[in-house]
């Protein structure tokens, strides 16, 4: 099963590590990983958001685990977003704060971004990203892809669709 998760960790060397360790240890399978370190709470805390498959039966052995390693789980994600649309995203992704966009839709509650792909040719240069979100139902997609349409405006970023048909 696909699993989505946003954890909060201690802004500390090897948090990050002690985190995605304890997916392998137990057969799961990480597909994205979102990780800015200049989102610093005030408590010294920082959010990091995952995809990854695995096993159902293991998802509660790895959220104990998680919470022995002092990882705060914030949110869990399974499997009920069977919509899937991919776009491209063309501007300063990491300069405008990609942890916020992907927020944007993520805290909506009927959309997700799934993956997220990204190239940055040079510091100074505009990247580019595949980004794939996942929804509930065609009318959702459409609410979380006009949601990345209007940030992405805010933001100066193209974005480019479908790369495929929702499925």
């Amino acid at each position: 099963m696909q699993i989505s998760m946003k954890l909060e960790l201690k802004d500390t060397p090897g948090q990050l590590l002690g985190a995605l360790k304890p997916i392998s240890d137990i057969g799961g399978n990480i597909i994205t990983i979102i990780h800015q370190r200049d989102m610093i709470s005030p408590e010294n805390t920082l959010t990091v958001d995952i995809v990854l498959e695995l096993p159902e039966k293991k998802l509660d052995t790895l959220i104990n685990v998680l919470r022995e390693r002092g990882c705060g789980v914030i949110r869990i994600g399974k499997e009920r977003l069977l919509q899937k649309q991919s776009l491209i995203m063309i501007g300063h992704l990491m300069h405008t704060d990609l942890t916020d966009t992907v927020d944007q839709i993520d805290q909506t509650g009927f959309a997700e971004v799934s993956e997220l792909h990204m190239v940055m040719p040079a510091i100074n240069e505009p990247s580019t990203a595949k980004i794939t979100i996942r929804a509930v139902s065609p009318e959702d997609m459409r609410r979380a892809v006009a949601i990345l349409h209007d940030v992405s405006k805010r933001k100066n970023i193209l974005v480019l669709e479908p790369l495929e048909g929702m499925e």
